[in-house]
């Protein structure tokens, strides 16, 4: 699992930070935007639900946007690629990781409060772009790079061409996962995730062909 510590942070001098209070205050956001809504929450609400001072939050968060963001990423940071033996074992295996994350109440109020607050504003679209897509990208990297060790996959001789690719996997994969779950609300089920994986496979073969 990647490091929980808000990317808002780095660099910043004073005070050691205290990993449990970061964790409280996540969860505490997540938790106020289930019960309150994006327009509703406050950091001071957020405050007293995680039992910190105001201005702890406003060391570590320059405001709610980016709060809301880091809530989110550190439960998509829980996604592991399982070693199932084959490429379409563990593809299955982590989709239906993602699709479980997905369907947990404060994963989605708190991504589609994102969303949809990042269409007017650009820094917070970058911000999700850094904290959340592009970290969990290393899945598909992973998968690649395994499947390559087993022969699965042939090994790609340009670095450009096999990057491409892999952003493709996984805003193809991402995509229909976030939609089916989130916008069509329909169930991931054992037997979805079985028949995606195969028409995912058949694009990869063709992709590597």
């Amino acid at each position: 699992m990647q490091s929980r510590t808000p990317s808002s942070s780095a660099g910043r001098l004073g005070r050691p930070r205290s990993a449990a209070a970061d964790e409280a205050i996540l969860e505490a956001t997540r938790a106020a935007l289930v019960d309150l809504g994006w327009s509703k929450l406050t950091l001071g609400d957020v405050a007293t639900r995680a039992g910190v001072a105001k201005t702890t939050l406003y060391r570590r968060w320059a405001g709610k946007n980016e709060l809301v963001v880091d809530a989110v990423a550190v439960l998509f940071d829980e996604l592991e690629l399982p070693d199932k033996g084959s490429l379409a074992a563990d593809i299955e295996g982590v989709v239906l990781q993602f699709a479980a994350i997905l369907d947990r109440p404060e994963t989605k109020t708190a991504l589609m409060a994102v969303v949809a607050e990042s269409t007017r504003d650009a820094p917070l679209r970058e911000r999700i772009r850094t904290s959340i897509v592009d970290r969990q990208k290393r899945l598909v990297l992973e998968g690649r790079a395994r499947a390559e060790r087993r022969g699965e996959l042939p090994t790609s001789p340009d670095p450009a061409a096999a990057a491409a690719t892999a952003d493709l996997i996984f805003d193809v994969a991402a995509g229909a996962v976030v939609h089916r779950t989130l916008v069509s609300a329909e169930r991931v089920d054992a037997e979805w995730v079985r028949r995606f994986t195969a028409l995912l496979l058949g694009g990869l073969a063709a992709a590597s062909g």
